[in-house]
Parts: structure tokens; sequence; C-alpha cells
């Protein structure tokens, strides 16, 4: 009797572990998303979560599609780094997909640029809430932590960076060279020279006071013998303009003259070529009278040549033997 009920409550023990397992694999295949519209992810934060509790929401672009499951806080022994671990819970009931999903989603989605934050819920409760959004331009940087869901990378918030700016900032040494740059200024305001500069400025007014009054007198005094060469100019531009028709008629009358003379110079010219020329008639005449005065030329060399010889012969005539 004991030995069946021993052998009942092993084989309800192996049912019961069985059942167990099946439960097991079902939880586990909803929570990682395979044959559900739900998976599970995990995001790694290096700054403070205060703020974020279990249950916040996840959204994307402002539509809520999941909630925070866990969050838990690891410590890198070898370098004593803290960061959070906060796993969430992404639901597809929000999102209208416009073709089939598949597991790889959320990697695609990672690969395209998508990137957790966070962001403030309300400035008066200091809630904290997950915000997905895509910003492909950041790097992927995803720390080495052991899990098995998908690693959503995140970024700091505009907020965050300032904040971590501001901490970088050594305000100690900002204060020491503050304190200088006070000191120097204090040095520099007690100096001679310093302390003589209003007296100096005072001088410099005064002199361009004066010098303003000078220029005042000079420009005064220049003003009228400037209007006065204005008047001559202007005597002088309005005689020019009255003469100027008197000597425009004068150089067009003068213009014609030349012309007129230079018409008469031209025909002179042509008579005197035509006269000069080979075969002209008076040309013709000259020669004859050239040629005629050459050979009364010779026989006046001959009647001296006669009366050199024959002086006589002026008075008894030419004799026979000079024939």
């Amino acid at each position: 009797m004991s030995e069946e009920r021993s052998h009942s409550v092993a084989i309800g023990g192996f049912i019961i572990g069985a059942l167990l397992i099946v439960v097991a694999t079902l939880l586990f295949v909803l929570g990682s998303g395979l044959g559900s519209d739900r998976s599970k992810v995990v995001m790694i934060f290096d700054s403070s979560v205060k703020g974020l509790s279990l249950g916040a929401p996840v959204t994307l672009r402002g539509v809520e599609v999941g909630q925070v499951t866990g969050i838990n806080l690891l410590l890198d022994s070898a370098t004593a780094k803290l960061i959070m671990q906060v796993e969430a819970e992404l639901s597809g009931d929000s999102v209208q997909m416009t073709d089939r999903s598949s597991a790889a989603l959320i990697d695609d989605l990672i690969g395209r640029g998508l990137r957790a934050q966070l962001n403030t819920q309300s400035l008066l409760t200091g809630l904290l809430y997950v915000q997905l959004d895509f910003h492909p331009e950041t790097p992927v940087d995803l720390p080495s932590i052991e899990t098995q869901y998908t690693q959503i990378p995140t970024i700091p918030t505009e907020l965050e960076r300032i904040t971590s700016q501001i901490e970088s900032l050594d305000l100690a040494q900002m204060a020491a060279d503050l304190q200088s740059i006070a000191s120097n200024v204090n040095a520099f305001v007690k100096q001679e020279p310093f302390q003589q500069l209003p007296a100096d400025i005072g001088q410099t007014l005064v002199a361009v006071q004066a010098l303003t009054t000078q220029l005042e007198t000079t420009v005064s005094s220049a003003g009228t013998e400037i209007d006065r060469m204005l008047k001559s100019s202007n005597a002088l531009v309005a005689e020019a303009t009255n003469t100027l028709p008197q000597l425009t008629a004068l150089l067009r009358d003068n213009m014609t003259a030349l012309r007129n003379a230079t018409e008469r110079f031209e025909s002179t010219m042509g008579e005197i070529d035509g006269l000069v020329s080979e075969d002209s008639a008076t040309a013709y005449r000259l020669n004859e009278a050239l040629y005629e005065l050459t050979l009364a030329g010779r026989a006046l060399q001959m009647l001296a040549k006669t009366l050199e010889e024959q002086p006589e012969s002026l008075l008894r005539g030419k004799s026979e033997n000079s024939q």
C-alpha cells in the first residue's frame, strides 16, 4: 500500500514538474515576443533613474507602446562603475503595422536609429518615463551585459548633457581664476596712471572744445571769402556764357575765310602746274625764247672774239682775211 502511494506521489511530482516546465516555456516564449505581440527589451542608463518606477510608460513619439517591468543596479567590479539596467515590455497593440512583423523588427528599428531616453513626466512630481525615438546621427553604444533580451541603445537628454558639462567644470579653479582676475584689476585700478586718467580725459575734453571753437571761428571767417569767390566764379561763368556765342561766330567766319583761301590756293597751284607742264604752250614758247637767246649769245661771243682780234674792224669793217 505504501509502495503504491509512493509511486503515485512520484508520478504526481513528475506531472507537476512537466507542467512547470511547460508554463516556464510558455512564459519565455511570450516574454521573448515569439508567437505574440509582446517583447521584452533592456536599456542601460549611466545617469540616475530616480523618479522611474515599475509600470512607468514607454512611449514612441508620444504614443505609449509599453511599460517598465524591472529596474536593476549593476556594479562593474573591475572599474567600480554603476550602471542602471531597465527592463521593459513592449506591446504592439498601439502600433498598426503595414507589413507582417518579424522577430528581427526591433533590431531593424535600432539599425535605423531607435534610441531610448529618460524624460520627465511632470516637473511637479519628478516622475520619469522612457521615451523612444529615432536619432540616426547617434552611434550605437551597447554596454556588455548578460541578458537574454534585446538591448536598445540609450542617449542622454539635452538636460543631462548640460548637467554633465556643468559637473565636469572645475569650479574651484574657476573661482581661483576669478579671484586672480579681480586682484589684477584691483592692482591696475590703484596704479597712478589709472588714477590720473580722469584728469587727462578732462584736459583732452578741454583741448577738443578749444579746437572746436577755433574751427568754428575759422569756418566763419572763411565763409565770407568763400562767398566772394563763388560770386566771382558765377560772374566769370556768366561772362563766358555771353562771350562764347560771339567767339563761336567769329571762329566760324574765320574757318569760312580759311576754307575759301585754301580753295583759291589750290586753284592757283593748278594753274601753275598747267603753265610749267612739258606739253603746255607757255613751256613751248619759253623753250623757243631760250633757244633764240642761246643763238644771240653765240653771236655776241663771235662778235667779241672778232673785236678782240681786229679792233679796227669796228671802224673799217670786217677784213677779207678774216673771212
